[in-house]
């Protein structure tokens, strides 16, 4: 590692008119774990081009307030408990929405076709963001509205991510309801279905929620244990196989995205 320039402008800003030097230090030491994951003593001291002493200062006194913790093993140090908590605190404060409709944005340029993101509330769907695709025929928007969780994709691919003994608590009666002819209306051809959905990675829908309307969904589970899902929905007459599968692949790699984003 080099020094760095402390004098010019950074990628975030000018430099302010008067530098706080240890302040500063702290803050370069901390700005290295965008890159790595630990940093030594010797590291530190080389970096900022000080002298060994003053680098355990600094290093000792963040270590103080949590920001950094020395690995027992190698003497390293690591990301404390500190940064952990900021970002959590920082994340929790932005609308999910915020974060996840970038990634829909993209999904709805690269494939035409109505996006929705939900989230799984007992055994319901509850879309809360949505593009509606631009086509002449299309799918509706369902932002905002409420549906039973089996008979969507976006609740299936949702499902998917629970255990036998979580589904049967959610769904203590065989009976299921149903909105179409098409719609999954008991437990033990649910089960069936998610399934199929666990191997896969993705769901489909064919006219279950709603006659005319097909979709393929991926679901994104939270670190806190929050279900939520990504859907792209199509008239039926333009689904095909081939695009079900194409489908499949974009959703799951944005769901990926999308857990990346979520704390």
């Amino acid at each position: 590692m080099q020094p760095t320039d402390v004098e010019g402008p950074s990628k975030y800003g000018p430099p302010p008119q008067y530098r706080i030097e240890s302040v500063d230090n702290a803050l370069r030491l901390l700005l290295l774990f965008e890159t790595q994951p630990s940093i030594r003593l010797t590291d530190a001291s080389h970096f900022l081009g000080v002298a060994s002493s003053t680098a355990h200062r600094l290093l000792g006194m963040l270590q103080y307030r949590g920001f950094v913790r020395q690995n027992p093993s190698t003497k390293a140090y690591e990301p404390g408990q500190a940064l952990s908590s900021i970002a959590v605190a920082i994340r929790r404060q932005v609308d999910i929405r915020t974060l996840v409709h970038p990634v829909l944005e993209r999904l709805f340029e690269s494939t035409g076709e109505t996006v929705h993101f939900g989230k799984l509330e007992g055994t319901s769907t509850h879309f809360i963001d949505a593009i509606e695709s631009a086509r002449a025929v299309r799918v509706a928007s369902r932002q905002g509205l409420t549906l039973p969780a089996n008979c969507t994709a976006t609740g299936k691919a949702m499902l998917s991510r629970l255990s036998n003994e979580q589904l049967r608590k959610l769904y203590p009666q065989e009976e299921l309801p149903g909105l179409t002819k098409g719609s999954i209306t008991t437990r033990t051809e649910l089960e069936r279905a998610l399934e199929i959905i666990r191997k896969t990675g993705y769901a489909t829908s064919q006219e279950e929620s709603e006659d005319g309307v097909t979709s393929a969904a991926a679901a994104v589970v939270s670190p806190s244990g929050g279900c939520f899902g990504i859907n792209v929905s199509v008239p039926a007459h333009r689904m095909t196989d081939q695009l079900r599968i194409e489908l499949g692949t974009k959703l799951q790699e944005a769901a990926a995205e999308i857990e990346g984003l979520l704390v």
